[in-house]
């Protein structure tokens, strides 16, 4: 390639010229609903760069970003060994994707995930969480000839179609039917989880070991009791470790919390990725693949376009180096005790403050109905126009008034769901507390702008605007 071949495009003064026009872009081309909820909470900001933990807007002020893309951005923004990998990569001019060939990249980060999952054997590289989890519907269905998925109430897997079928919201749902032949129980019930299991059609049991919507971990001992059911009546655990996974509850995997758990199948995805590149991972027992590719004629059976590319092996080789290099699943277990203990100290402080659960740096912060009548009235004014209100009344000033990003863990939830970057330390956990101990001080003083704000987002609801 000669140098003139690359003077056609210049991203940079592309961005320079028509960045500006970012939300009226995406108002005119994209999803038109996004940058009007934007404005209507005063989310609509123009970050100019990022690095770590941290944005930086145009008059260069920091915010500190704890949500980490939903969980996307383990390692923060712009992690340099992760840079480097991809610039390598990059370089090396790999003849990717051949399609048949059997490069290197894929088996050796196949090879270091299962490292951490010493009962599983194999894996199978996708693009998402949401196509992990349908990988896994899929083997699981294959695997023991039946049909029906269990799946958890207030579960989130997806929402490409069949992972759509486990998920627990009906605001998602809805529209979409029909669906897979698929069945909700409560997360925790293990008699229900038996009497489904009699019926003798069901594949497997899909579940999050701490649910993403309202931060809520499984009970003590329900995974395993509930792999043993399923082993008894011929059917599969499928542990959705999607957000859980890579270190983010301080523990590689989740449902390592529980001793003797082993699941048949796992999901991966998120964090993998670096930031960059799109990956997910759907890690399984030898016998299940050896079913689903029973033969050569089955050799394509189940398949992704750009799954095992290059660039997102690059990454996810690069984001497990940096995992057991810094120890990252320390400071997510040793941070995430610091943040959480400090965070569930306040709780008897404001009455308007429910609650503080989690593991690691996953975090739920739930607010509950106050005691005092002027607070009282206040929330059931909220509560009567959409509940919800009050946890976005919170998650906004965090914003404007001290430049730290989070939101609500789910629809009509009162619950802020914390899950930043793996690298934070005590400094972060110092601007968190004390800039939410200000937001929650504003809100127990019965008046000023927080109280403003929630009149205009009932009067938005009340509209239907």
């Amino acid at each position: 390639m000669t140098a003139d071949a690359t003077k056609g495009f210049d991203l940079a003064r592309l961005l320079a010229e028509r960045g500006g026009e970012r939300y009226d872009l995406h108002a005119r081309h994209l999803n038109h609903q996004l940058p009007r909820m934007l404005r209507t909470i005063g989310f609509d900001k123009v970050y100019e760069r990022a690095e770590g933990a941290y944005f930086w807007d145009s008059e260069g002020q920091d915010y500190l970003d704890m949500l980490a893309g939903f969980g996307v951005m383990g390692l923060g923004r712009h992690h340099p060994v992760v840079r480097k990998a991809l610039h390598d990569v990059l370089d090396a001019s790999l003849a990717d994707l051949t399609r048949f060939d059997c490069p290197p990249l894929p088996g050796l980060l196949a090879e270091r995930l299962l490292a951490h999952t010493p009962h599983l054997d194999r894996v199978f590289f996708g693009n998402s969480g949401t196509e992990a989890v349908e990988t896994a519907l899929k083997f699981a269905r294959y695997a023991t000839g039946r049909p029906r998925v269990l799946f958890c109430t207030h579960a989130f897997h997806g929402l490409t179609v069949g992972s759509l079928s486990v998920n627990g919201e009906d605001g998602f749902r809805d529209g979409f039917a029909p669906l897979l032949p698929d069945t909700a129980i409560p997360m925790g019930d293990l008699e229900r989880l038996e009497r489904e299991l009699e019926r003798g059609d069901v594949a497997a049991l899909v579940i999050e070991p701490i649910q993403g919507k309202g931060v809520h971990e499984a009970p003590p001992g329900y995974l395993r009791a509930a792999q043993e059911l399923l082993h008894r009546h011929k059917a599969l655990l499928i542990a959705d470790e999607v957000q859980t996974g890579i270190g983010r509850t301080g523990a590689f995997f989740a449902h390592q919390h529980e001793s003797g758990v082993e699941p048949d199948l796992v999901c991966v995805a998120k964090a993998l990725s670096g930031g960059y590149v799109p990956v997910g991972a759907t890690l399984g027992k030898d016998w299940i693949f050896k079913k689903v590719y029973s033969s050569m004629d089955r050799v394509l059976v189940h398949s992704a376009s750009f799954g095992s590319n290059a660039q997102a092996m690059a990454a996810g080789l690069a984001v497990l180096s940096v995992m057991e290099d810094e120890q990252l699943v320390a400071n997510a277990h040793r941070t995430g005790e610091l943040l959480r203990s400090r965070l569930a100290a306040l709780v008897d402080r404001y009455e308007l403050l429910h609650e503080v659960r989690g593991r690691g740096l996953m975090i739920g912060i739930e607010f509950g109905r106050p005691k005092s009548l002027g607070l009282r009235s206040r929330w059931t004014m909220l509560q009567a126009a959409r509940k919800g209100l009050f946890a976005q009344m919170v998650v906004v000033p965090l914003l404007q008034r001290h430049r730290i990003l989070t939101q609500v863990s789910g629809d009509h939830l009162e619950v802020i769901k914390l899950i930043p970057p793996l690298i934070i330390g005590e400094p972060e956990v110092d601007r968190f507390v004390a800039a939410f101990s200000a937001v929650m001080d504003d809100a127990h003083a019965g008046g000023g702008l927080m109280w403003d704000f929630g009149r205009t987002l009932v009067k938005q609801v009340v509209g239907g605007r």
